[in-house]
């Protein structure tokens, strides 16, 4: 019963938001954005969850003085004072948060990103290695429309900009709607294993 009625439940309010775009009815509508309403809630509870499950993590690091236990101190205590001054004084313009905000987590954010482009140049470097036929056309693409975004590109040849918005504009665009076409029948195929109950990961192990 116990993993039964969860996903009698689940299959009930699938059922109720199908129906309701199939069916667009004033009151199945409603009922539907109920519904909708009730995830967002639910979703606020997942998220003070969430917090209590990293609190709880590296309270545990902290406590057996793993390796970088230091970082976790200071990744719990500005995660109060963020949480405490935003509850205390707001999240307006000229407030503690505000000030935390754009003082600390903005460049952290920024140093982040940062760090995370020579990642992705080292990951380019190595998907864009002409092996192949088909590595050596992603490689001259890729050139291609990375120097028709450069105003060195149009220095070099007039037509590289017209050219790269070709490539932007028709090749691309139909492997991203392939790519979207693919995710949207793995989310069905995935929405209807769960609606009819096959798949039932989210109710947990046991």
């Amino acid at each position: 019963m116990r993993r039964q009625f969860p996903a009698f439940i689940a299959f009930l309010a699938g059922f109720v938001m199908v129906f309701a775009f199939f069916v667009p009815k004033k009151g199945i509508v409603d009922f539907s954005q109920r519904l909708l309403t009730w995830v967002i809630i639910v979703g606020g509870f997942t998220l003070l969850l969430g917090i209590v499950n990293i609190t709880r993590a590296n309270l545990d690091a902290i406590k057996n003085k793993e390796k970088g236990w230091g970082y976790k101190v200071i990744l719990l205590f500005f995660l109060f004072v963020m949480a405490v001054s935003a509850i205390i004084w707001g999240t307006q313009e000229n407030t503690p948060y505000d000030y935390l905000f754009h003082n600390i987590q903005k460049p952290m954010m920024s140093t982040m990103f940062s760090i995370l482009a020579f990642f992705i140049a080292s990951a380019a470097y190595r998907a864009f290695r002409a092996r192949t036929k088909e590595a050596t056309l992603l490689l001259i693409t890729s050139v291609v429309v990375m120097m028709g975004r450069t105003p060195l590109g149009l220095f070099i040849w007039k037509k590289l900009p017209p050219l790269t918005d070709w490539i932007m504009a028709y090749p691309n665009m139909a492997v991203q709607r392939g790519i979207l076409i693919g995710a949207a029948l793995g989310a069905a195929a995935m929405s209807l294993r769960i609606l009819l109950g096959i798949e039932r990961t989210y109710m947990g192990k046991g």
